[in-house]
């Protein structure tokens, strides 16, 4: 940089540099009365400090970061840019498409979980209760994993709980042993589930992609109850057999999300997302504990603690209500679980197109009002059928 000076009668100028001094944190920086930096500030010194912060756990926070003098405009990511998300997100389909199958698969096995394995009705629904305890621990592991591992933590540990899952499920153990089974793929399912949809929710056309996102979960649950139902009643295999498909499904989640989320460590996730507060400790505890973001987050949790029971629950249950109440056959019965994924599936997608358009607090309005016209009556299944023993034949 230079400065002009001009003399009263010429014509001359005489540019003079002048050096510009670095501006350093505020509680870093000392006063000077001389105009000289002090021997004990030098560059290897204020290296080490830098160093010995970025080893400390207190370094997740912002207090030690210069104030910008403008405001950055930020670049949101798409699916498409960089070129390495087109891989990512694909992945992040197929893992969805192996979420949606696991949860599907629950009600279409269950009249045959009874059977199996001799269970009371309400023993055999401990296989609903375990995916909640599953998902419960992932949210307690979820920000430590990519705050230590990044997504490439997420894309490797939650793939892993699947196929270990899939595989003790396959060799059908012991009742017991099948419950912390499906726990364990709860637990891979909420490590994904969340990480995933974090991830897509702030990207360019995040209704878009978040519409897509979940007709995978769809396209799974669809699939699902269709290939196993064929396989028990029609082939006539155990209903084991299916959960051989599921283990070559995971092996395949494995090997993608590892691969497409290699680069994503820690470190890259922890400079992309920096603390927007000067608060330290968990970032959880802060999304929690804190206001404002604290009541948003448990309104969010209370909401889909109901949605995703009732989704969950209800694509599970429909199976024996058609068969107990409706003296469907047990092929028909499976049927009709796939049609309740497929219409999830279409809606979806389609309403990820409609939702950003005509807004979110106006769509949700709609959507839940429609929801509640639409309530049958409670499903309590009379005690037509005694045993499972007694149910109709195919």
């Amino acid at each position: 940089m230079s400065v002009e000076r001009y003399n009263a009668g010429s014509s001359t100028a005489i540019l003079e540099p002048i050096e510009l001094q670095p501006v350093h944190p505020k509680q870093d920086r000392p006063s000077f009365s001389s105009g000289k930096r002090p021997a004990s500030i030098s560059g290897r010194s204020l290296a080490s400090a830098n160093h010995r912060v970025s080893n400390d756990d207190s370094s997740d926070r912002n207090e030690t970061l210069p104030s910008p003098t403008t405001a950055p405009t930020e670049v949101l990511q798409s699916w498409n840019n960089p070129r390495i998300n087109i891989y990512r997100v694909s992945a992040t389909f197929w893992s969805f498409i192996v979420m949606g199958m696991n949860d599907a698969t629950y009600g279409a096995i269950i009249p045959y979980l009874e059977i199996y394995y001799d269970l009371t009705y309400t023993i055999v629904a401990l296989v609903f209760l375990s995916p909640f305890v599953g998902y419960n621990v992932a949210a307690l592991m979820n920000n430590w994993i990519h705050m230590k591992f990044g997504q490439r933590g997420v894309a490797i540990v939650g793939p892993i709980c699947h196929l270990i899952a899939y595989i003790i499920i396959a060799v059908h153990p012991p009742y017991p042993v099948l419950v912390i089974a499906f726990m364990l793929a709860g637990l891979g399912n909420g490590l994904e589930d969340s990480a995933w949809n974090a991830w897509i929710g702030v990207m360019n056309n995040a209704n878009e992609m978040l519409g897509f996102l979940h007709g995978f979960y769809g396209v799974g649950g669809t699939i699902a109850p269709l290939i196993a139902t064929t396989l028990i009643t029609q082939a006539d295999y155990p209903w084991y057999y299916w959960y051989y498909f599921m283990v070559g499904f995971a092996a395949v989640e494995v090997a993608i999300s590892t691969h497409a989320f290699w680069a994503a460590t820690g470190q890259v996730f922890r400079d992309e997302h920096p603390r927007t507060s000067d608060v330290g400790g968990s970032r959880l505890r802060e999304a929690t504990m804190r206001m404002p973001a604290a009541r948003v987050t448990w309104l969010s949790a209370l909401f889909l603690l109901g949605y995703v029971g009732i989704e969950v629950g209800l694509g599970g249950w429909i199976v024996a209500f058609m068969i107990r109440v409706r003296d469907a056959k047990p092929f028909a019965s499976g049927m009709t679980a796939t049609g309740f994924w497929l219409g999830l599936t279409f809606g979806r997608v389609i309403l990820g197109f409609v939702t950003p358009r005509i807004g979110e607090k106006l769509a949700i309005s709609v959507q839940l009002s429609s929801i509640c016209l639409n309530v049958p009556h409670p499903l309590i299944f009379p005690p037509r059928y005694t045993s499972p023993s007694a149910w109709p034949s195919n």
